[in-house]
C-alpha cells in the first residue's frame, strides 16, 4: 500500500495538506479539512482536538473507518467513502492512509 504526498498525481494539491492512497487498487484523494474535523469530532462523540486525539490512540475498527470516509469526503472522493467498494479496503491499507493524511495535515 502506497500512501504518500502527491507531487506526481495531477490534482494532488499538497500544499492543501492532500494525500493520494491506493484504496481497493485505485488511487484515491484524502484531505483533512475543517468539515473532515468536524464530521470526525461528531463521528467518534468527542469535542475539540485533545478529545479527538485520546480517542483516536485508542481507533477501534469502527472509528478507522468513520475517519477514512470523513478524509476522502474532505479529499473530493464522496462517491468512493460511500460505496461498497470501500469496504473492501484492508485495514492495513486504512490505517497507513488516515496515518499518511494526518500526518501531511500537520507539516
Amino acid at each position: 500500500m502506497s500512501a504518500a504526498q502527491g507531487r506526481g498525481r495531477a490534482g494532488i494539491n499538497g500544499a492543501r495538506g492532500e494525500v493520494e492512497a491506493v484504496l481497493a487498487g485505485h488511487p484515491r484523494r484524502l484531505c483533512l479539512t475543517l468539515g473532515a474535523l468536524a464530521e470526525m469530532e461528531t463521528g467518534l462523540g468527542v469535542s475539540g482536538l485533545e478529545g479527538l486525539g485520546q480517542r483516536l490512540a485508542r481507533m477501534q475498527a469502527g472509528d478507522l473507518a468513520l475517519v477514512l470516509a470523513a478524509l476522502l469526503r474532505g479529499g473530493r472522493e464522496a462517491d468512493f467513502a460511500l460505496s461498497p467498494e470501500c469496504a473492501s479496503i484492508s485495514v492495513a491499507e486504512a490505517a497507513e492512509a488516515v496515518r499518511a493524511c494526518l500526518e501531511a495535515a500537520v507539516k
